[in-house]
């Protein structure tokens, strides 16, 4: 192929399809996968803080986080499908119903919100390794912290942060540059490996006073009021909470959807996400009850509860556990930082510039990016609102959804010309007006509206929780209107 001619073509060797041969990921993979994006720090505080906001009322958390986690195997489903049929991720499906060019640069809003949690959550995990250097600091020479050297801070960050975070980035790189073979591997891994550092959690907090910690579990668990309808309007809100805190993994599913083998086995992996859940939620309860009662021995005081779990095991007096449930917290940290964040970075990047990036290079571009927002991230731009800023630009997502789906249920009919999706020849199916199609953009953006007047107006706040399907319908509803013949 000529350069000329290679500048005609929107084909890279990560974005084709998937060959049949290589869909080899069936529902065991996929509760792995699904595993993975509850088991992090945040989505830990995420159940426990809902079982303290509504005063341990078992009922309205729990039945509300399975309603929450069937709208997202759902809407899981509806994006997996199309990936799964013709082995595409997300960036090169969105070529269909927004044009080459169209989908280059709204795809890339996924890179923009997805390299900005890379660094954020980069942050985090590096907490976490600067406490473990911390301990081990300690135990060698306890008075070696009070040291001028560790005591000097350049933007926020003294010398052990400043080694954690460049220890975390250079791990990353390494580990996630490596394609989805390797990828695969990391996700099984970190699923089964956090669920061991769960039961261990789990135990030590038990055996910590078992009669006490036992009680307040049992205490926890109750269904008061189980009929009233007053639990409806909590049950939606935690339902809608529990959905948004998946919706940005919703989208791009398609870039792990397009390994799995068939459509029986999507739905059949999907479906553990409920079980994920049901698994997880339980040992979140259990460890914040349960660590609580112990460590203040006053059950009825919710005001004051440990909801992350780094402050509970920092109040645990066992070294040993501290470290181990500190290493199993870095590991799903970075697990969910691969998928959340990283694998879609990579894809919208690689088609951004499919004829210069490769999977090495957009890593590159992630953990460099990445590593600025980490460092900066305390000092500056947490105090900036720049979750607001993301936030903003994540209204986009719901209604890209909405677009692909309707383009490809009821325009397209579940059908694609494959070898067009990668032209931008003017003759081509997705070049429509200069590599944009303009039904697609205005419903988008129409969309986009309603999506984050949620987020801007104060008096549609209490939307927000479902501003994404909100966005979705409104989009997909708007270019069904302009599109259909």
């Amino acid at each position: 192929m000529s350069q000329q001619k290679s500048k005609k073509t929107l084909i890279n060797w990560d974005l084709v399809s998937v060959n049949p041969s290589d869909k080899n990921w069936d529902w065991k993979d996929l509760f792995c996968f699904w595993g993975v994006n509850i088991q992090s720090v945040i989505g830990f505080s995420l159940v426990a803080s809902l079982y303290v906001i509504y005063d341990m009322n078992t009922f309205v958390v729990f039945f509300g986080t399975i309603l929450g986690s069937l709208l997202v195997y759902f809407f899981s489903n509806i994006i997996g499908k199309p990936s799964q049929k013709f082995g595409l991720p997300f960036v090169v499906l969105l070529r269909s119903s927004l044009g080459i060019r169209g989908a280059k640069y709204f795809g890339s809003l996924r890179a923009i919100v997805g390299i900005f949690m890379f660094g954020i959550q980069t942050y985090f995990l590096s907490k976490a390794v600067s406490y473990i250097i911390r301990i081990i600091l300690f135990s060698i020479e306890p008075s070696s912290l009070d040291q001028d050297i560790f005591l000097t801070f350049l933007i926020g960050l003294n010398l052990i942060d400043w080694t954690s975070i460049i220890i975390v980035i250079i791990l990353q790189l390494y580990l996630f540059s490596s394609g989805m073979i390797f990828n695969k591997k990391l996700i099984q891994f970190s699923a089964i490996s956090v669920y061991f550092g769960m039961i261990l959690f789990f135990f030590s907090v038990l055996l910590s006073d078992v009669k006490i910690t036992s009680n307040a579990f049992i205490t926890s668990i109750n269904y008061r009021n189980f009929m009233d309808l007053n639990n409806l309007g909590p049950l939606v809100v935690v339902s809608g909470t529990i959905f948004a805190y998946f919706s940005i993994i919703i989208l791009s599913f398609g870039d792990i959807s397009r390994y799995v083998k068939n459509e029986n086995e999507l739905k059949k992996g999907n479906l553990s996400l409920i079980l994920n859940l049901i698994i997880f939620s339980f040992f979140a309860l259990f460890i914040v009850t349960g660590a609580d009662a112990f460590l203040k021995q006053d059950p009825e005081n919710l005001a004051t509860i440990f909801t992350n779990p780094s402050d509970i095991i920092g109040k645990l007096d066992n070294l040993l556990i501290t470290n181990l449930v500190l290493i199993f917290i870095i590991i799903a940290s970075a697990s969910t930082n691969l998928i959340a964040n990283f694998i879609p970075s990579q894809y919208s990047l690689i088609n951004f510039m499919p004829s210069s990036l490769s999977l090495r290079g957009s890593s590159i571009i992630i953990v460099s990016l990445g590593f600025f927002v980490g460092i900066f991230w305390l000092t500056y731009l947490s105090q900036i609102g720049i979750l607001s800023f993301i936030d903003t630009f994540g209204a986009f997502f719901g209604p890209l959804f909405g677009i692909m789906v309707t383009d490809f249920y009821f325009i397209k009919k579940g059908e694609l010309i494959n070898k067009d999706i990668y032209s931008q020849e003017k003759g081509s199916a997705y070049y429509y007006s200069g590599g944009w199609h303009i039904k697609g953009i205005y419903s988008s953006i129409l969309g986009f509206v309603f999506s984050a007047s949620t987020i801007w107006n104060n008096n549609l706040m209490f939307l927000e929780p479902y501003s994404w399907i909100i966005g979705a319908f409104v989009a997909g509803f708007a270019y069904y209107l302009l599109a259909k013949k």
